[in-house]
């Protein structure tokens, strides 16, 4: 069975297409949407699905309509509309060519600070201002820390761990 951490949202399915059970796929980002792969995983009640790809028509950088082996009727697809679609996340990896950083690739990722102290793992991100954050939780302790390149001082993501040379005091506010 596949973790949730090995994975990456990559988008969301929406409404049937037609009458043959296609379904559209919204990409979260165009970069995703370029990954050439023959499956996705649903997530259908929190458990990771894998669905073969038959066919896959590109409607606009973001936007697809997608036809899964063995769903072959409007009826069928309509069950799937609004469940979150996934990639491996060394399949993202793979495929560096996008521009800008996706901070949600992190997601599971355990930081440390430049002391060496193992601050938490990031739980999520909020991207919802300009200035985008690390949720980072460890117990009952929760950190948001800035996600910024100027903080990342190391990558490991065999280990998944991120090293971080953070602010003094940054991690002392609650």
């Amino acid at each position: 069975m596949i973790a949730k951490d090995e994975v990456i949202k990559i988008g969301k399915l929406q409404k049937p297409y037609g009458i043959k059970g296609e379904i559209s796929l919204v990409f979260d980002k165009p970069a995703y949407a370029d990954i050439d792969t023959g499956f996705y995983f649903l997530d259908i009640d929190s458990i990771l699905v894998p669905f073969l790809v038959e066919e896959i028509t590109f409607i606009t950088d973001t936007n697809a309509r997608v036809k899964f082996e063995d769903i072959d009727s409007e009826t069928k697809a309509a069950r799937f509309v609004n469940l979150y679609v996934f990639l491996l996340r060394k399949q993202v990896s793979e495929n560096p060519h996008d521009e800008k950083t996706d901070w949600n690739f992190f997601i599971g990722y355990a930081v440390f600070d430049q002391h060496g102290r193992d601050i938490g793992k990031i739980e999520s991100v909020d991207s919802a201002t300009i200035n985008v954050l690390f949720i980072v939780k460890k117990a009952d302790e929760e950190y948001l820390i800035p996600a910024t390149e100027d903080f990342i001082t190391e990558v490991n993501d065999r280990q998944k761990i991120i090293h971080m040379n953070l602010p003094e005091g940054l991690t002392d506010m609650k």
